[in-house]
């Protein structure tokens, strides 16, 4: 698609443009006014938050269950759903759109997956491609499908205040240990033009003669900053990064009716502003600054073109994250 917006919208967008406009302006001085506030909460966090004796784990093992690039005879989404592996344990992290789209029941059954299998449920922050569709979105409520739910009542780790249907809502505050030897970042904020004051947990392992495996769900809060709360609660080195980096650069997910709207809304930006290859490049650097081995990326939230850049510029070794593989960090 050429345009963000297809032509055949202009005459609506011209004649709403002296509505929209002057709207956009005054949600453009609310957003820089808050983007500042998410930045000072977020040094003010990381410069509180302490070493944490972080559990040494064995093995860690990655399920994808929904991701926007698949293995054959699985489903793709434009949402994210991992299942984390180890010794003590596994832990699930996010839920995709849930029950509102077939990927995540089509991919459990396919894995043998249901949540009798788990120790516990994170989220890493509640936007609906994470935490259970629109309808969980709205209700501040994460979903998951009934057929997979366990008998029994499993804590589910939350960013900020939410329900989450048929689960035990313990809300992060900090950077702490949940459980399998996985730990928390706590929660780290952004401010985004579309979707306003959203709060990120990335999750941290400590692998055994490794480092730390860092794993976020969107990396809303920058993976300059997730990298900072890190090396704050740990001095390890940096073993694996993966997860969502969202850089719809180009061209999004999930076109509809002639619109690009996760480069319009996804972005966090005004969506008149794009994300840039100078906005790319600067996440790149950060990365090969703390120099992990292995680097794992999400397609849910990046373009083919921005993952393209990040295999030839990363220095790690690097993997695109496709629903249905196994992945041992």
């Amino acid at each position: 698609m050429k345009f963000r917006i297809s032509p055949v919208w202009w005459p609506l967008l011209g004649i709403t443009s002296p509505i929209l406009v002057p709207l956009l302006l005054v949600k453009n001085k609310r957003f820089r006014k808050a983007q500042v506030e998410a930045a000072r909460m977020n040094e003010e966090r990381i410069e509180k938050a302490g070493h944490i004796e972080l559990p040494e784990v064995d093995f860690l093992e990655l399920d994808v269950l929904v991701e926007w690039k698949v293995k054959k005879g699985f489903m793709g989404d434009a949402g994210v759903s991992y299942l984390f592996r180890t010794e003590s344990g596994s832990m699930l992290y996010d839920v995709g759109h849930g029950p509102s789209n077939p990927a995540l029941l089509h991919n459990a059954k396919e894995l043998n997956f249901n949540l009798e299998k788990i120790n516990a449920l994170t989220i890493s922050h509640l936007h609906k491609d994470h935490m259970g569709g629109l309808e969980a979105a709205k209700k501040k409520t994460v979903l998951f499908p009934k057929e997979l739910m366990s008998s029994t009542i499993k804590p589910c780790f939350l960013p900020d205040e939410s329900k989450a249907e048929g689960f035990r809502e313990e809300l992060i505050k900090a950077p702490r240990v949940l459980t399998c030897g996985i730990a928390s970042t706590g929660p780290l904020a952004r401010s985004l033009f579309t979707f306003g004051h959203t709060e990120e947990q990335a999750l941290v392992v400590k692998l055994k003669n490794k480092g730390l495996a860092v794993f976020t769900g969107c990396g809303h809060p920058t993976i300059e900053v997730i990298l900072k709360m890190v090396r704050k609660i740990s001095d390890e080195p940096i073993y694996a990064i993966g997860g969502g980096l969202h850089f719809p650069i180009g061209e999004g997910r999930g076109n509809r009716a002639g619109v690009q709207f996760q480069t319009i809304f996804g972005t966090g930006k005004p969506p008149w502003e794009k994300v840039s290859i100078d906005d790319l490049n600067r996440t790149i650097d950060a990365i090969n600054k703390v120099n992990p081995q292995k680097v794992y990326l999400s397609a849910h939230d990046s373009s083919d073109f921005a993952l393209d850049h990040f295999e030839k510029n990363l220095k790690a070794a690097t993997h695109v994250l496709k629903a249905g593989e196994s992945y041992s960090i």
